[in-house]
């Protein structure tokens, strides 16, 4: 298809020019934020392909913005006429305010993937033949294997941004994944594993054999340690946390802390902390989203500002903020590449890209071995924050007692419970090895859904808040 957006209007260019700049005439900012999206899914369930979808939606959203007030309008509908409406609708936050309307984002020739469409690529019946084939495998592989489910989906989206000042800029977005999950059982106990991975790049080496069996065999350890789990212990206790995917807990019950909405409305736990001790000494984290073909990245964000990598806290001191345009400003403070939005229909707002937590020097055996007494967390399933007071509740996937610095039995219902500032603040040891996710993670807030990735090195933290099934 014709990537050139503003070509699928049903007038020229210099139509579509005018009303944008007669709708934002006076606004401090604002642009038309044009998309093409195509995404498809396949989903393979006991036994059986359970679900297929694929869909094409390409739209508008206009968007003025004075002072703290936004004025937004989308169509899905690409006509002059509509586009109109659209002024009519959002001009009515300019009618009577003057504005002095922002510079342009900077520009940039780095692009973090490529332009190629994943959907066509393996085709159709190819993906239905790999899922039929992770379903085989895994039946093979254990007797106690009781229902397999497996999902491959693919999106590709084209996105224009015009501006009322002349300004376009342009990008193009793959994104693949692919899901496993297994259900194994023992009479009358069943327990669950799963993996995932994914990208902004082609199917490529996600479904070359050794890699999905890879995948498969790891989603099935993980049932069948959970098979083998004890009640989980409750109380006080040390924690240690694996690298990888349990930075989600940081990215929950610290990242959303960072964003510029919530500290400029001053809701969020670290508001007015900018300078402070946050966290331990030596707890460095980063927003990056330059980092190519990653899950979260972004060449620009969705209102056009290249992305950045973005220290957050710098050795335990809250140093910056993840932003937008529009609370940048606000805040006197500049855009951090973080404008992020779900779709044409939605407003941008300051997002999490990449959200990571930098190496310490110790080893994961240093770090197990320091523990007399804990819970070593490798994986974590779903959690709830209060941004306000930054507490949180996070479930563990897999999970081992430590006793006397060796790793034990596996255990079941384990829940970490805390403050997000205060946990920051009781690391005492920080790994050698962080690393990012597989590239599954999504991020809601306020509505919107967005991809990003979460990581961490190994840490330490001592005299957590530990729930379980066993006192």
């Amino acid at each position: 298809m014709n990537t050139d957006l503003i070509k699928l209007f049903d007038s020229d260019e210099a139509a579509v020019r005018k009303v944008l700049a007669d709708t934002l005439h006076g606004a401090d900012d604002g642009e038309l934020f044009i998309e093409h999206i195509q995404s498809e899914a396949l989903s393979f369930d006991n036994g059986r392909l359970k679900g297929g979808s694929f869909n094409t939606d390409q739209g508008f959203g206009l968007r003025a913005v004075a002072g703290e007030a936004v004025g937004y309008a989308h169509a899905g509908d690409l006509s002059v006429a509509a586009l109109k409406r659209a002024a009519d609708a959002v001009g009515a936050v300019t009618r009577g305010y003057s504005g002095s309307y922002a510079a342009a984002p900077q520009r940039t020739n780095v692009k973090l993937y490529g332009d190629e469409n994943p959907i066509g690529e393996p085709t159709f019946e190819a993906k239905v033949a790999l899922l039929t084939e992770i379903d085989a495998y895994l039946r093979a592989k254990d007797p106690k294997v009781r229902q397999v489910s497996a999902s491959i989906a693919a999106s590709w989206q084209v996105v224009d941004i015009l501006r009322a000042d002349g300004e376009r800029m342009h990008d193009i977005r793959p994104m693949t994944r692919l899901n496993i999950s297994v259900i194994v059982g023992d009479g009358d106990r069943q327990e669950s594993g799963s993996y995932g991975v994914g990208g902004r790049r082609g199917f490529g080496d996600f479904v070359l054999t050794e890699s999905w069996q890879r995948g498969a065999d790891e989603a099935l350890r993980q049932a069948l340690v959970n098979l083998e789990a004890i009640e989980a212990p409750a109380g006080t206790m040390d924690v240690v946390l694996s690298s990888g995917w349990p930075g989600v807990m940081l990215h929950e019950a610290v990242g959303h802390g960072l964003e510029g909405d919530f500290n400029r409305k001053k809701t969020s736990a670290f508001a007015g902390l900018l300078g402070e001790q946050v966290a331990a000494k030596g707890v460095t984290v980063v927003d990056d989203g330059t980092i190519e073909s990653r899950r979260g990245s972004l060449t620009i964000d969705d209102e056009g500002t290249p992305s950045a990598y973005n220290v957050l806290i710098d050795d335990g001191k809250l140093v910056g903020y993840m932003q937008d345009r529009q609370n940048a400003r606000l805040m006197g403070m500049k855009p951090t590449g973080n404008g992020r939005r779900e779709g044409y229909a939605h407003v941008p707002m300051p997002r999490m890209t990449n959200t990571y937590m930098l190496s310490g020097d110790k080893t994961p055996e240093e770090i197990i071995s320091s523990v007399k007494k804990g819970i070593y967390a490798v994986s974590f399933g779903g959690g709830q924050v209060d941004i306000t007071s930054g507490k949180f509740v996070f479930g563990c996937t897999e999970a081992y007692l430590i006793e006397n610095g060796k790793v034990g039995a596996p255990v079941k219902g384990a829940m970490l419970i805390g403050n997000g500032p205060d946990a920051m603040k009781r690391i005492t040891m920080i790994g050698n090895d962080s690393r990012l996710d597989n590239g599954m993670g999504n991020c809601g807030k306020a509505g919107q859904c967005v991809p990003v990735g979460v990581g961490q090195p190994h840490l330490r933290m001592n005299g957590m808040t530990v729930g379980g099934t066993k006192a």
